[in-house]
């Protein structure tokens, strides 16, 4: 290895050290009393060293915010391990658990994707693609009639607002006495789709009366 090899190696493994003690930090300590001073004590290095490859805390901050968005993608997408879901209602089933059991596994990681938030935002809200995966299944659920007539958009912050919920109480409240947190975590679940799925039976035997009458 080179010497510019072992310098670019040595920026990208700093990098790496910078964020995993930012986090600590920023989950430990909150986003006003985290500083690029305090995170450079933590590594032992000069807050030059940190300003190389971070100008501000903000924009440590929002690194760490898509990283953790990025990670909760690349689970949601890796359900399908290259298969096809023959039934949407089922596909969205998995991906509201898949959020769930990402956030109880990786609770820093949930923090900064959801529930860290600076002060004051000083840009738009930005829809994030996990969002939108979200927003295309319940429109595929629309799209093939499994699901009774609603507004997509309603349906998936309805859901996302819902797994939300259970996710983010779990983590926070964890010394709560909870019930078996499978059967806890399937009730939230079947209770937010329950109510918007068409039962195939309903469907037929529709069929089979407006047969019934159409018949002469």
């Amino acid at each position: 290895m080179n010497a510019t090899s072992r310098r670019r190696e040595h920026k990208q493994e700093l990098r790496r050290v910078i964020l995993d003690a930012a986090r600590e930090i920023f989950v430990r300590e909150g986003y006003e009393s985290f500083s690029m001073r305090k995170l450079a004590k933590k590594i032992e290095y000069s807050p030059g060293s940190v300003y190389l490859h971070f100008k501000n805390k903000e924009e440590l901050f929002e690194c760490l915010v898509e990283e953790s968005f990025a990670r909760l993608l690349k689970t949601l997408l890796g359900l399908r391990n290259g298969k096809k879901w023959q039934d949407p209602v089922e596909e969205l089933k998995k991906g509201l658990l898949a959020y769930i059991d990402f956030g109880l596994r990786n609770p820093n990681d949930y923090r900064f994707a959801f529930m860290l938030r600076p002060p004051v935002e000083k840009r738009p809200y930005k829809v994030h693609r996990t969002f939108e995966a979200l927003r295309n299944i319940v429109r595929r659920c629309l799209q093939e009639k499994r699901f009774r007539a609603v507004d997509v958009e309603t349906t998936a912050q309805t859901l996302w607002a819902s797994v939300h919920g259970i996710t983010s109480l779990l983590i926070q409240r964890p010394a709560f006495p909870w019930v078996s947190r499978k059967k806890l975590i399937a009730q939230v679940i079947d209770t937010a789709i329950g109510s918007l799925v068409v039962a195939p039976s309903t469907t037929a035997q529709a069929g089979e009366h407006h047969a019934s009458i159409s018949s002469p």
